[in-house]
């Protein structure tokens, strides 16, 4: 048995769901993300369908577009006033369309990781990183006490913090914004996922800072044999780090491709956003 299947562990497929490719470890069918208001309702998502494999996919789009509802969708993280609809949601190998909110648990940590976009609202200002920490390898995977934090700190030591010993006593606020989201990929790792959902990692870092996180994730990726989904406005990046790319519009998918090839997309909106990329030119 490969990698892949050994993590997903999941129940074999009904014969009614769409079709999967060995390595898709997540086909979604015709999802839809509605959230009602007073002045009416407004979809986020209308009617996608998309796969993601053993790969690293990029979703790109403007803001507002629906690329990280999507991906919340994914691990059961959408208010409960939204209405979620999906002709066929499989995770793994299980369904998930007409699931609970409780049994996404089951997805949550164990088999999909979320990097939130900004440390400094992602984690909790008043608890140290080495207690969040030690309440994730409690919950998921039950340590507590000495092996929870040596297995801490081989999760620090492993993103390349140079002190994880100073680290794992720090709150969110010492820290600097690019040790803070070496820190969130830490928690993230050690529930040792399948698939690693990033939501615009790098954004609020500077542009050396970005370099750092970016190859970091790309040795994980390689490292674990993980599947990562990067969400992102910087379509040169995503052109040059990921092995394809998926662009949103308005709730709707509106062009698929390999990362290479996104230069040549004729696609009208594809090319305004390419389009909208300065250029440096010489003088």
């Amino acid at each position: 048995m490969n990698a892949t299947a050994d993590r997903a562990h999941g129940s074999p497929q009904n014969k009614a769901a769409p079709a999967q490719a060995p390595d898709d470890l997540v086909a979604v069918r015709d999802l839809r993300i509605v959230f009602p208001s007073r002045s009416g309702d407004t979809t986020a998502v209308d009617g996608i369908s998309f796969e993601v494999g053993l790969e690293k996919l990029g979703i790109v789009g403007e803001s507002g577009s629906g690329k990280s509802v999507t991906c919340r969708s994914l691990l059961g993280l959408i208010p409960p006033h939204a209405r979620v609809t999906a002709t066929s949601m499989r995770l793994f190998g299980d369904e998930y369309a007409r699931a609970k909110p409780a049994a996404f648990r089951a997805v949550r940590g164990r088999r999909m990781g979320l990097i939130m976009q900004d440390p400094r609202y992602s984690l909790n200002p008043v608890v140290t990183i080495g207690k969040q920490i030690e309440e994730g390898l409690y919950l998921q995977r039950g340590l507590r006490g000495d092996a929870a934090r040596t297995e801490g700190m081989r999760l620090l030591d492993a993103v390349a913090l140079r002190d994880p010993q100073r680290v794992w006593k720090a709150h969110p606020h010492e820290l600097s914004g690019g040790m803070g989201q070496r820190a969130m990929i830490a928690m993230m790792l050690a529930m040792d996922p399948a698939l690693l959902i990033a939501d615009e990692p790098t954004s609020a870092l500077d542009v050396t800072v970005q370099v750092e996180i970016l190859a970091l994730l790309q040795s994980l990726v390689k490292e674990r044999g993980m599947a990562l989904v990067l969400v992102s406005h910087d379509l040169r990046m995503v052109q040059g780090f990921c092995d394809r790319v998926v662009v949103m519009h308005q709730g709707k998918i509106v062009d698929q491709c390999r990362a290479n090839a996104l230069s040549d997309s004729t696609h009208p909106y594809t090319r305004r956003l390419l389009d909208s990329v300065p250029a440096l030119v010489n003088p």
